[in-house]
This record gives C-alpha cells, structure tokens and sequence, in this order.
C-alpha cells in the first residue's frame, strides 16, 4: 500500500517532535474525581439507593447531679436498630468524657506550645457500671474501651435487616471545667453556667462505606452519630433552671404557673418576652413550685442524632415565636446571667435565634424540632441540635455571628448528618456559606458580611503552609483549620452558585441535596453527584482544584489585538484551578458589555485567544469584574490601551 507524500511528511514531522520534550494537555484537571460510581445503596445521581439503610439508635437516659461534688451520675437504656443487610456481634459505642483524662489520644496529640481551642481538663473520664447487653437471650455483661471507644460484645448477633439489641449501663464523670470549648463551666456573680455535652455513651455509626466508624475523638474533629429518639431526666436541686434539646415534657413540674403563663405568650409573641427578667433571676419564689429538695426535669427530642443541654440558678430566660414555612411554630429561647444583658449584648440573642431558624426554614429546609436555646456560655460557640453555646461575653455583630453560625449547624450536620470527625468541611464550610446569606438578610443588613469577598483570603492561599479542604480537622494544622474546614468551602461554594452555576441551579441542586439527604448520613462523593445532577454541569475540574487539590486560580489577560471589525482577546490560565472567564468589555465610547468564557477553554492549554466581534474599538478588559474569585495576583487581570 502506497503512503500519500503529504501523509508521510505529517508523521514524520510527529516522530521529530516525539524526540522533543512532549507538551501536556489539561485533561487531567477535568478527570473525574475520586470513585463516585452508584450501586443500590447510593445512587450516582447523588440520591440514596433503592436499597440505602441506616441503623439507629434510641436512648431513654437519667441523669442527677452532684453540683456539690461537680459530678454526674447517669444510667440509661439504648435500644439499637439494626438495619443493615449483616448481623451484627458487637455494637461500638463513643465514651467521650474519656478524652478528659492525662493519658488519652486527643490529651497526648494536643500541642503544647501556645494556646489551644481544643485544650481540656485531665482529671475526668467515665466510669461504666452495670453494663447489661441483650438481642433475645441471655445478657451479656462484656465489653472494652479503648480510650474514647467502647466495644460492647452480644452473646447472639443482632439479626439483619429490623433486628434490635438493648444495652442498658451507668455512668459517671467528673463535669470539667474547661471542656475543650465544647462544654464546661463559667462561673458567673449568679452562678455557674453548667453546659453539657457528649455526657452519656453514645452509638458509633455503622454505614455502608466503612462499616463501623470508631475514629478516636481527638478534639478538633467534631462527631459521627446515628439518629434515634431520646427521653431524658435531669434531677438536681430545685433551684436552678435547666434548658436542653428537644420538648420539656412536664412544664408543670418544675415552672410555677407564672412561668407557664408567660411561656404561653411567649410561644405567640415575635418580639421577646421575658420569662425570668433581670431582677428576677435566682428568685425561686417567682420561678419555681417548689421551695426545696430536687427536681426532675424531663425532656423528649425525636429523630436527633444527639442531645445537650445546660443549667445555673441564675438564669435570665427569655423566648419569641418562630413562624415556619409549614404553618407550624417553635420557640426561640436564650438564657443568661446578668453579667452578660443589654440590648447591645444577649438582650438581642433571642431576635437573632429566631430571624436566624426562620431564614434557614425559608430558604433551604423547615425546622424539624419544637426549640432552639441559646446558652450564654464558657464555651466560644459550640453547636447541638435545638440547643447552641455562645460566649457569655460576645456582644453585637460577633453575637449575632455566632448565633447564626451555631443554629445553621442544626442544618449542617444536625439535618444533613455528615460525618464531621472527617469532613469538616461538610458542616462547617457548607454552614459559613449559608450563614453570609443569612447575614446579608438580617435587618435590612444590620451586619455585613464579607464571605463573598474571595480576595479576602488570598494572602492565605498564598501561604506555603496552606493546606486542603480534604485535610482532615485533627489532621489540619491549627492555624489552618479555620481556612481547610470554614472559609475556603465557603468561598468555594459562593463560586459555585455566584460565579460558576447562577443562583438558580446552584439553589435546585443544593436544596434537593439537603431533601434527599436529611436525617441520612451522605458523603462526599454523594454531595459532588448531587451537585452536578441537580445543575446539569461536570464539575470534577471544580472538585478537584478547589475542594481536593491545594492550587490556586490565576487568571490573566496579556494582550487584545484590535481589527477593524473585531478584536483578538489572550487570556491565560497560570494557577493549577481552572476556571470560567468572566470578564467586563469596555469601549472607546463607554458602553460596557459582559462576557463569559466556559472553564473548557483551558482543557488544551494554558493560553486562549477570544474573538470579540464588534465593531467598536475596546478601552480597557477586567476579568471578574464583581471580585469574587481569590486570584492570587490580580496585577493581569486588567488591560488597559
């Protein structure tokens, strides 16, 4: 067979270049990312499969306390649903006070130099008692802990697919002081403000993707937990007032009938009333039935993957109506100690709980529990569902920050139940997203926010100690976390919806998301095919640039080439995240136009010549023209003739 000349030169001339260094294409960067394939327990569409199963667990829980010892001392009965396609010979459970101990992981991996968030007492931990675990036959009393984990072993496997097991135990722990910025204690004129959390055992989760997840609790990585439902006592002295997750059961019990008045008008009331003013805090006269011994207050929480709750003899307490999409109502509450009141302070606190819940019940998904407190606290701003901790001493727009940021977790992870000890970022970067939304409507924009602004976090992505989203929170650098968990997905997302996909795709996909994802326990990979289904768009240059990798975007423009009729635009892509080029066309006579270049026009290379047809001569080019993308050198954004 006879090879055409012209043919013959072309290969030739290729095996030449062959002997050059060869030029790469982009096609890496748009690769997917990660193994993202469906099978029937979660669907590539981003939805659970047709066969998805969650195990839960059910917790009937009492508590007293021993303020004068500062202990709690507990029994409870968990009832675990097994729903898994597998018996199940043992059930691992999180004992979490342990991390408070000299010798546990979270004590021995926090680093001494400096100060540390995540820093605690070390004389407490749990001790267990009693512990009593049954299927159908007989009761096993066998199990081990390994610093924050316990194996509780069954002496007949729980069946697959509905079988159940109870483990009934008790439990005491020394309450710490400084709980890591969890909980604790803040020792206030009125009292201590008592905050608890993580104060019983817990059911670790066990799921289709790694089967039991048992990661220690080290600190900075938050929590795992299957949702169930929970019936819970707290007896202590009948002088102080407790608040906690879910619907107090037996108002009647412990609030005099003047308290339940006032709660009535509360609940339908939008502007704050108060339930214990000022000059009453501590008067047990006026708050309480009864004038001695104990009391019992008994709450119930459905369908929660936890529960906290908090308690001081000095409370101010306050409420308003939350108004929900649904027609249905709940109650917005504050308490706190005098020392932290005024109307530039927590006299605020309950307006921001409920324009906080109401927005997010709009905007994205209605408010499934009956309250939501906020605690004045020791505790910088740590998040349960229907109940947050708030520095007693944050007043004004970080008040009101962190208010909203610590109820927008009730949608990110307390709706939405990620796996927070290993993706930070999918409750924390998604909830910093929608708080700036949050932000820029409260008050007509009483506050601003400035998470849109990508260029605010430039000097870090410049840092060579920058580290990805993907980094794990114990993992992450402590100077980093901030950055790796809250602002960079944040800012990513705001791309995604601002910059990339337009609010309306962008709001389609995320809130069908969070629909088909609440109350179930969702991935990484779901949330990356959930996004590109519900927008249409394959976005794996997008998850991968930003979300996984630890590049940075660098958008320039080098030259325009003016022709009579057109004009020849060179763009340049210098970072090693691609992305769409946005850019603002100026004309010798003033008019302005805006144009768009997809993210496909890096696939080859890093250079792209645009053809601008227009009879007009161009004055000047300005990519991004609304400063949303955190381009690390904006020196060649812009040309000017």
């Amino acid at each position: 067979m006879r090879i055409p000349k012209i043919l013959l030169l072309f290969c030739l001339s290729g095996l030449t270049s062959f002997a050059q260094e060869v030029l790469q294409n982009n096609q890496y960067k748009f690769d997917d990312v990660m193994y993202r394939r469906g099978n029937v327990y979660r669907s590539a569409s981003g939805v659970p499969g047709p066969e998805y199963w969650q195990n839960r667990a059910d917790y009937n829980i009492e508590a007293e306390i021993d303020d004068k010892a500062g202990i709690l001392k507990g029994k409870m009965v968990m009832t675990y649903h097994n729903n898994s396609p597998e018996e199940l010979n043992y059930i691992w459970m999180y004992v979490e006070q342990n991390r408070f101990t000299e010798d546990s992981r979270g004590t021995l991996t926090t680093p001494i130099a400096g100060t540390n968030r995540y820093a605690g007492d070390t004389d407490g931990g749990f001790k267990i008692s009693d512990l009593s675990a049954k299927v159908k036959g007989d009761n096993s009393s066998k199990y081990l802990i390994t610093d924050t984990r316990m194996q509780v072993f069954l002496k007949e496997p729980i069946p697959a697919k509905g079988g159940t097991a109870t483990v009934s135990l008790n439990f005491e722990f020394k309450i710490p002081v400084e709980g890591m910025d969890r909980m604790g204690q803040l020792k206030t004129k009125e009292g201590i403000v008592y905050s608890m959390a993580q104060w019983y055992p817990r059911a670790c989760v066990f799921d289709d993707v790694a089967g039991w997840n048992t990661e220690p609790y080290l600190g900075a990585g938050e929590f795992y937990v299957e949702y169930g439902d929970f019936d819970y006592k707290v007896t202590l002295p009948y002088d102080y007032i407790v608040v906690g997750s879910g619907e107090l059961a037996n108002p009647k019990d412990v609030l005099s009938k003047e308290l339940l008045n006032r709660w009535d008008k509360a609940s339908q009331s939008d502007k704050t009333v108060y339930l214990i003013a000022p000059n009453e805090a501590g008067n047990t006269k006026i708050t309480r039935p009864s004038q001695s011994g104990k009391s019992t207050w008994h709450f119930k929480m459905k369908n929660s993957r936890d529960i906290a709750f908090a308690f001081c003899k000095g409370f101010i307490w306050d409420a308003a109506r939350i108004n929900l999409p649904s027609g249905k109502k709940a109650v917005a509450q504050s308490v706190y100690t005098k020392e932290s009141d005024g109307n530039l302070a927590w006299g605020r606190s309950t307006e921001y709980v409920k324009a906080s819940i109401e927005h997010y019940s709009s905007k994205w998904f209605e408010y499934p529990y009956p309250n939501a407190v906020n605690v004045a606290s020791n505790v910088g701003g740590m998040e349960y569902p229907g109940v947050s901790f708030c520095h007693a001493s944050s007043h004004g727009q970080d008040l009101w920050e962190v208010t909203d940021h610590e109820f927008g977790h009730n949608w990110f992870p307390m709706i939405v139940g990620s796996n927070e000890r290993r993706y930070a970022w999918m409750d924390e970067g998604f909830n910093t997203f929608i708080n700036h939304y949050s932000t820029l409507a409260f008050n007509n924009g009483e506050y601003p926010s400035d998470a849109a602004k990508g260029r605010n976090g430039v000097f870090w992505f410049r840092s060579k100690y920058r580290e990805s989203i993907n980094t794990y929170p114990d993992v992450a650098r402590p100077m980093n976390l901030g950055y790796t968990a809250y602002s960079k997905p944040a800012t990513g997302l705001i791309l995604l919806r601002e910059y990339i996909l337009g609010a309306e795709r962008f709001d389609n996909a995320f809130k069908g998301y969070i629909n088909e994802w609440a109350f179930k326990h969702p991935q990484p990979s779901d949330f990356y095919n959930a996004m590109e289904n519900g927008s249409g768009e394959n976005l794996n240059w997008f998850w991968r640039g930003w979300f996984i990798g630890n590049g940075n975007i660098d958008l320039g423009v080098t030259k325009v080439i003016q022709n009579p009729d057109s004009a020849i635009i060179t763009f340049v892509n210098k970072g090693e995240v691609p992305m769409p080029v946005v850019f603002k066309v100026v004309y010798e006579d003033d008019t302005k136009e805006i144009k768009t270049l997809p993210v496909e026009v890096w696939q080859r290379a890093n250079e792209w010549d645009y053809l601008l047809k227009s009879s007009k001569k161009v004055k000047a080019i300005d990519i991004d023209p609304l400063r949303l993308l955190p381009d690390i050198d904006t020196n060649d954004n812009s040309w000017i003739k």
